[in-house]
């Protein structure tokens, strides 16, 4: 039976179950990868299942969120992470090495592999056909430890490309096709699976661009084969021997399908507030700009600078724009350097910043009052770039080099009048920055580890009562994003290894007492719409709501990241049964979940609860590994309890 490349790639990582969409599923994990905004509280749940080394093939740590040192948190909390690695033979990359998804691809991506890490854009693996997957740090600390990452086994939508990109069309226009036309949920439970005569037009870092934004479709992860192009990628970076064809079989069958002609696609922008809202950049064409940021995680590659070094040589930045550049990874702008490409950025204007994730994070470069911004970014959900009501919006390098230029939203195409389009070839062998990572050795298991004070011990968490009573301490609407649940930016994310500190910033956004309030309460449970915890994979979005008293989300449907998260610490993820309950369940309401511990216990998908002296029903739809832990009050509980029964 001819099989598609998703299916390929699982079977041969098979641990538990079967390929049938929907039912749990246990994948063996080749590679782990953190981020020091996860990767604090993920090192220390590892520290606390008392595993003395990694069982995994690779497993690396990069220091590419909390860049900024104002203080002694960050600075602190990257110490420990370098001198645990070293202690439990973990590989490091330490800060201005650049952005964990850029150089794992650069360093240690291997096609055919599985990746797990504690980063929602993990996906963009698919740049190198490694089968990318973004989870919670404590679904990565397992994983580390030797366990197999659970997931529902996902639909597989083959996406067949035909045609080649026109100029002036890059590969950030064709995930925002995707977007424009699935929008951000239109994939959840799905692999997007690229293939068809249009793939070989696509580069490996168009590729990764491509498959790190299919995080914001909902999709569990993204495939493309690995080809001539992905082996002339890992030629250049001296890797070669870790390339292997990979494709899926001649009339392969998928779930589901669809069909993208590259030659017709146009610009495309994603407007305020979200990734999803995509329209073609001429109809918003003439906005004023405020501001220009090529790179962070996504478009942060080599031809990406380059591209934007191109257009706007010899020209500036028009007066009153902010234009900023972060390159992916110290590699990506050594080589830019090296071809010219730095100086023409400088001599337009640009403000370059060191290789990290910044703004896209929060950190730093923030937009002003009602000003609008451009970015190459991933993400632009509400206030996420630090700025209350801000006015961001996604769009290629090309677009975004056009509004640097003309000082206003501008269709790159019309830049044609004035240059030609400046095509990029990828170097044949790039400038390599392979010593700035510590490799773990022998020698260094024997590294104290260093704890500064922001490194607090993890909370206990109780295991589930027989019955539950708890008030709704807030009501929220549509995809609502883990950046809305728990904010990052420069003031929170020092405070990721300090739960007690951070909680207080829980829904800070919408609802900036929710902390005081929850505390008062005691029990909390939490009511929401379609799509609940949609975008980042951060587990502080269940775990700092859970130290803080809740118990129970209650939606009309969860983003997949997040509901595993709430599994793992013990918070039930629960589904309105009928959509229009929703509106019972107002702030402040008393809800009451009788013997919900024998119903979790006999696996019982309907939960009843009692509101008001009625009754509505929820659902409980997971597998009976995640009903173990929900009873136990949390994975790490759980697996334990699990370890002290073998003794």
């Amino acid at each position: 039976m001819a099989k598609n490349l998703t299916h390929k790639i699982l079977e041969a990582h098979l641990a538990e179950g079967k390929l049938v969409p929907g039912e749990e599923i246990a994948v063996i994990i080749d590679h782990t990868l953190l981020q020091d905004a996860t990767g604090t509280v993920a090192m220390l749940e590892f520290e606390s299942l008392g595993i003395d080394v990694v069982k995994v093939e690779l497993a690396a740590q990069y220091v590419d969120h909390n860049l900024l040192q104002t203080d002694h948190k960050n600075a602190d909390d990257h110490v420990y992470l370098q001198t645990a690695c070293a202690r439990y033979g973990i590989h490091f990359s330490p800060a201005g090495n650049g952005i964990c998804h850029q150089v794992h691809m650069e360093r240690f991506g291997v096609p055919g592999k599985t990746l797990i890490g504690a980063d929602s854009h993990t996906p963009g693996a698919a740049g190198v056909s490694m089968l990318g997957l973004g989870a919670g740090g404590l679904d990565v600390a397992m994983a580390m430890a030797g366990r197999p990452y659970y997931l529902p086994c996902p639909v597989v939508l083959g996406v067949k490309l035909t045609g080649t990109l026109p100029d002036w069309v890059s590969a950030k226009d064709v995930i925002l096709e995707m977007l424009r036309r699935y929008d951000v949920k239109g994939c959840v439970g799905k692999v997007i699976e690229y293939y068809g005569p249009g793939v070989k037009a696509l580069s490996a870092t168009d590729r990764e661009t491509i498959g790190n934004m299919g995080t914001e479709l909902g999709a569990t992860s993204t495939l493309f084969p690995s080809d001539e192009n992905t082996r002339a990628y890992l030629d250049a970076q001296d890797r070669g021997d870790a390339w292997v064809e990979l494709c899926a079989d001649e009339d392969a069958n998928y779930d589901e399908n669809a069909e993208i002609d590259l030659s017709n696609l146009e610009p495309l922008i994603a407007c305020p507030s979200s990734p999803g809202n995509v329209v073609p950049v001429r109809e918003v064409a003439g906005t004023k700009v405020h501001q220009v940021i090529i790179g962070s995680s996504v478009n942060s590659s080599f031809r990406d600078l380059m591209v934007v070094a191109g257009i706007v040589d010899g020209r500036h930045a028009f007066s009153g724009v902010s234009f900023h550049i972060n390159p992916g990874s110290r590699q990506v702008f050594e080589n830019v350097a090296n071809e010219g490409g730095a100086l023409s950025l400088l001599k337009a204007g640009a403000r370059t910043h060191e290789s990290g994730c910044l703004g896209c994070i929060g950190m730093g470069q923030a937009p002003g009052t009602g000003q609008v911004s451009l970015r190459t970014f991933p993400r632009n959900f509400p206030g996420r770039s630090g700025t209350k009501d801000d006015q961001v919006y996604l769009c290629s390098p090309e677009t975004g080099a056009a509004a640097v230029l003309k000082g206003v939203i501008t269709d790159p195409r019309d830049l044609s009048r004035e240059m030609a389009y400046p095509r990029i070839k990828d170097p044949e062998k790039y400038l390599l920055d392979a010593t700035s990572i510590i490799v773990p050795s022998g020698e260094l298991r024997n590294t104290e580890i260093i704890r500064g004070p922001n490194i607090r011990p993890l909370p206990k968490m109780e295991p589930l009562p027989e019955t539950l009573e708890a008030t709704v301490g807030i009501t929220l609407g549509d995809n609502i994003s883990t950046d809305t649940i728990m904010p990052a930016g420069s003031k929170v994310l020092p405070l990721r290894s300090n739960i007690e500190a951070i909680s207080e910033f829980v829904f800070f956004q919408v609802a900036p007492e929710f902390h005081r309030e929850s505390k008062e309460k005691g029990t909390v449970a939490v009511v929401a719409g379609e799509n609940y915890g949609q975008g980042s994979s951060r587990e502080h979005a269940a775990l700092a709501p859970r130290y803080l008293g809740v118990r129970a989300k209650i939606s009309k449907s969860f983003a997949r990241i997040h509901k595993a998260n709430l599994c793992n610490f013990g918070i039930l993820p629960l589904i309105f049964k009928d959509p229009a309950d929703y509106e019972k369940l107002g702030k402040g309401v008393k809800v009451v979940f009788p013997n919900v511990r024998k119903h979790v216990e006999q696996g019982d998908e309907e939960i009843p609860v009692e509101v008001d002296g009625n009754k509505i029903i929820t659902v409980l739809e997971v597998s009976d590994r995640q009903r173990r832990n929900l009873l136990a009050g949390g994975t790490l509980n759980a697996f334990k309890a699990e370890l002290n029964e073998k003794k």
